[in-house]
């Protein structure tokens, strides 16, 4: 369940910086009643880049497949030693 607090509680950093590290996922932030902003740790937001990233990287492949543009593993490999020459 989403933790979701009023933005009074950002006047104590000390609390929120250990709920966030606590938690170690977001937090949504309210203003008089209605979603304002979202705050969370860096390792929080470093493991959601990195699964953001990956999902980004998937669609690109996916893409690729269905336009017929993929290779087998062999080409891939071969084209890995051209390149960097091992």
């Amino acid at each position: 369940m989403p933790k979701i607090m009023p933005i009074t509680v950002l006047r104590d950093t000390t609390e929120i910086s250990e709920t966030c590290h606590a938690l170690n996922e977001p937090i949504f932030i309210t203003k008089n009643g209605y979603g304002d902003m979202v705050i969370m740790s860096l390792e929080a937001y470093e493991k959601e880049f990195v699964l953001a990233d990956v999902y980004r990287k998937l669609a690109v492949a996916e893409k690729q497949i269905s336009n017929g543009e993929e290779i087998d593993a062999k080409e891939a490999l071969e084209n890995l030693r051209a390149k960097y020459g091992f």
